[in-house]
């Protein structure tokens, strides 16, 4: 790991993601820029995401801890929290951040809101509409969008 510049709260939090992964959630960063992040995030159980693997791109700015990381997903995903960029409403992300959260937290949020979807704070209205209007047809969507991978063909 090439920590030259990077303070040590980012190099200590690192080494947890490497060493103790979170259920569900894998965390690597660059090698060509540690403060960048490949993420993947299985879909949970008993979500209309169960059997999904979600590729997103998680970025430390340099004001990191003081500023929340950016994080987008970068699989299409049918959720009213998350826009076609891949872009997610969550408070923590936002309004809510605090210097006290980790990566580690922020991956677990994002877990959890793919298990509880919030269609009264969208950032993709129209996916919002349809929860809120059918929410049973929704969930069918979000569950035949495209973004199931057989989990025998993911890397380890």
């Amino acid at each position: 790991m090439a920590n030259s510049n990077l303070p040590p709260r980012i190099i200590k939090e690192t080494q947890r993601l490497l060493s103790e992964p979170a259920p569900g959630i894998s965390a690597s960063p660059s090698e060509e820029n540690m403060r960048f992040f490949n993420v993947m995030i299985l879909g949970p159980s008993q979500s209309p995401y169960e059997g999904g693997v979600f590729k997103l791109e998680l970025f430390l700015p340099e004001e990191y801890p003081m500023a929340p990381p950016k994080v987008r997903f970068l699989t299409k995903i049918y959720h009213p929290n998350i826009d076609k960029l891949g872009r997610i409403c969550l408070d923590i992300l936002k309004d809510k951040w605090s210097p006290a959260l980790q990566i580690r937290t922020v991956l677990l949020s994002i877990q959890a809101l793919l298990s509880a979807p919030n269609p009264d704070d969208p950032l993709a209205d129209n996916v919002a509409k349809h929860w809120k209007a059918n929410e049973t047809e929704a969930v069918e969507t979000a569950a035949e969008f495209g973004w199931i991978i057989q989990l025998n063909g993911v890397p380890e």
